[in-house]
């Protein structure tokens, strides 16, 4: 199949808690703005960031080949709790599956525990008579009466969206799919989601939840998708609008509206990409992706220039971050872990007297203090103004003003006052405190993953992160730090570099050592037509790439290890020969196989991807001692947190900065959309792509 030819201008967007990004890109310019989120109606400053770019780029909307947009809104609609009104319909006697969970307490010591509010209640369980055995044999037959049964309760309840989930349909889904024919039939206009499509796998807990968070965000994000491309349609677009999913790939609006929950984690899976192609692109094989927004900041690994994948995590935790405090989501997504620290996170005192910071955000509405909408407590942005890490005259390209006064009030009437402190002082420790809580974060993600966090670049993006960078970079012993161009709005640039992509999913229990590789081909075969019907529905003639895996575990074990399988036809002997591939990957894990015992197979994925373009890849090394240095455009006091005092920095415009021009901390180097901070520790450079990259002062090597 031959590449089709790459579109000269696409158009990105992503919605965050405080600001919407939206970048375009022409064949060799890029435009990139940062509006306020409109929370009542998000496509309003999607809309409005759209036209403020097209004007920047003098670009009509009729011209633009792609539009590819991500969004939080399915994660708050779960957090918030504000969702369809959703029933459930389960195998009769299995309706609290969801509530019962993993049967067990993620605190075990804390009698005041509070488990996290379900999304559907009891009242909004229903059991309907049905019972398949766990290899698909009919042990009772659907009574379609039950069914409808539940249909005019249905009606008074005035239900928006229907979960099915019978037991055992992720082996087969026909008593699912004539449970849904038949709500069809009798409720037109209410929307349905079946485990056997939307999660068809083993596991009825994570199963259940998976369905159900589908079908709670299902009517509003299908509602907002068809709004957002008609008002796309209206302005004069033509090109096709594709959704960032949380595994990385995009999916048309069709899909998206289908299984909205997939869109979970598409924001931050966004700047995951960024952060693995400039891990490529600077040949860096350990990469800690540090991305700091408005609201949240999300760390993620990469080696080799690929992201840590994961099948499940966990939406929404309650109990201080706590495993098992959330609700479980089973899709692909990119393994990260998001806490509420973002320039919108507000500082407030404990019951302890302690400086606390998020995870509550101002957000846009009424948004920090220095913004003068209306916002009264300190928030993270207000800090940061205070220390001289912004300037009040020139945030947001010069398009919004700050106020410095309004920042120190907040500080001083909510902390400092009320810890005989200065509000600078107040500032400092909110700082630290964000910074520790950011730092903490990454250390425990790495040791999670048995990785060692100092020996890592870090790759710094969203309109916080570069700010912070240097402070996070020194708690954590990091000793080089990259902020690629468009930094500000990384989630949105990290858009235009994914590939459009599907996975589907199958549950199909396989003893390797005695296999049927017919059935496993034939399995294959139709999971692969119907990944890449998909795909080609939103990417017609581009060439593709597939990848197949299968969770494995040795015969009575309770978890599953990933395991990367062939994709062509495979032979039993080859099917045979993954025992000794999975035993390699268990030594791996565990330090030891179990050789003797059986391995199973219990679930396949297979993914159809576009193929990216190959990544550019920066040219040369940096002498620190040899390049000329960088023209400053003045200077700025810069608190220092290891004095404690402000200190005089050099302030550099990143536009006039040419590769290899050194630039020494304590320094800020200012761009539209970010501000990177440079502590005394630190210096830095431009390499030959055009990205910042900062090293530790520890000599003169490259």
């Amino acid at each position: 199949m031959t590449k089709a030819t790459k579109g000269r201008i696409r158009l990105s967007a992503d919605i965050g808690g405080t600001f919407t990004d939206v970048v375009l890109e022409t064949s060799d310019q890029q435009y990139a703005r940062k509006v306020l989120t409109t929370h009542q109606a998000p496509e309003m400053g999607v809309l409005k960031g759209i036209n403020v770019v097209l004007e920047a780029g003098n670009v009509d909307i009729g011209d633009v080949d792609l539009i590819i947009h991500g969004t939080t809104l399915a994660t708050n609609t779960l957090i918030e709790r504000n969702g369809a009104n959703t029933v459930l319909v389960t195998t009769e006697g299995f309706i609290d599956v969801i509530e019962m969970g993993y049967e067990n307490r993620f605190e075990q010591y804390d009698i005041n525990v509070v488990k996290p509010k379900l999304l559907v209640d009891r009242s909004q369980r229903f059991g309907v008579t049905e019972r398949l055995a766990a290899n698909g044999d009919t042990l009772i037959e659907l009574d379609e009466g039950s069914v409808r049964a539940l249909v005019p309760k249905y009606r008074e309840m005035g239900v928006e969206s229907i979960a099915i989930c019978l037991l055992h349909a992720y082996v087969d889904g026909r008593h699912e799919d004539r449970v849904e024919a038949i709500f069809r039939e009798e409720l037109p206009g209410v929307l349905i989601s079946k485990s056997s499509a939307i999660a068809p796998e083993i596991r009825e807990y994570e199963r259940t939840c998976t369905t159900v968070a589908n079908a709670y965000v299902q009517p509003q994000m299908a509602g907002y998708l068809g709004n957002l491309d008609q008002a796309l349609r209206e302005m004069g677009a033509t090109c096709p609008l594709f959704l960032m999913t949380s595994g990385g790939g995009l999916a048309t609006v069709e899909t998206a509206s289908q299984y909205p929950v997939r869109l979970v984690e598409s924001g931050p899976a966004g700047g995951a990409i960024l952060a693995a192609q400039v891990a490529q692109e600077c040949n860096l094989d350990e990469v800690l992706s540090y991305d700091m927004g408005g609201t949240t900041a999300k760390i993620c690994l990469i080696d080799s220039g690929r992201p840590k994948m994961s099948r499940t995590f966990e939406v929404d935790r309650q109990y201080r971050f706590m495993k098992g405090s959330g609700m479980p989501i089973r899709i692909p997504v990119i393994e990260m872990v998001e806490i509420g620290a973002g320039g919108g996170s507000i500082g407030h005192i404990d019951q302890m007297g302690r400086v606390q910071v998020g995870p509550e955000s101002a957000g846009s509405e009424p948004g920090p203090a220095c913004y003068d909408l209306g916002g009264t407590r300190p928030a993270v942005t207000d800090a940061n103004l205070v220390l001289g890490n912004l300037d009040a005259d020139n945030f947001a390209g010069g398009r919004m003003k700050l106020s410095v006064d309004n920042a120190n009030e907040a500080l001083g009437t909510h902390i400092a006052d009320k810890l005989g402190m200065t509000s600078e002082i107040a500032a400092f420790a909110m700082r630290e405190v964000v910074d520790e809580n950011m730092s903490n974060a990454a250390r425990v993600h790495a040791i999670e993953a048995g990785k060692n966090v100092s020996t890592r670049t870090m790759v710094a993006f969203g309109g916080g992160a570069p700010m912070h960078v240097s402070r996070m970079a020194e708690k954590l012993g990091i000793d080089r730090v990259i902020v690629p161009t468009g930094a500000g709005v990384g989630s949105a640039v990290g858009f235009l570099r994914a590939p459009v992509a599907y996975e589907v999913v199958r549950s199909h229990h396989v003893r390797l050592n005695e296999p049927d590789a017919d059935a496993v081909n034939a399995m294959i075969a139709d999971m692969r037509a119907e990944a890449e019907a998909v795909v080609h529905a939103g990417a017609e003639g581009v060439e593709t790439e597939e990848e197949c895996h299968a969770l494995m575990r040795y015969v009575g074990q309770g978890h599953e290890l990933l395991i990367k399988v062939p994709t062509h036809e495979m032979s039993a002997d080859e099917l045979r020969g993954m025992i000794k591939v999975f035993d390699k990957v268990y030594e791996d894990n565990y330090s030891r196989s179990v050789p003797a015992m059986g391995v199973e197979a219990l679930t396949w994925t297979l993914t159809v991807r576009t193929v990216a373009d190959k990544a550019l890849h920066a040219t040369g090394q940096t002498k620190f001692n040899e390049g000329s240095r960088a023209p400053t455009i003045g200077t700025r006091k810069i608190f220092d947190a290891e004095s404690g005092i402000y200190l005089t920095a050099q302030v550099y415009d990143r536009d006039a900065v040419t590769p290899g021009q050194i630039m020494t901390g304590p320094a800020a180097i200012v761009e539209e959309q970010t501000t990177t901070i440079l502590s005394k520790n630190f210096r830095a450079t431009l390499n030959s792509l055009g990205y910042i990259d900062i090293r530790r002062n520890q000599g003169d090597e490259a």
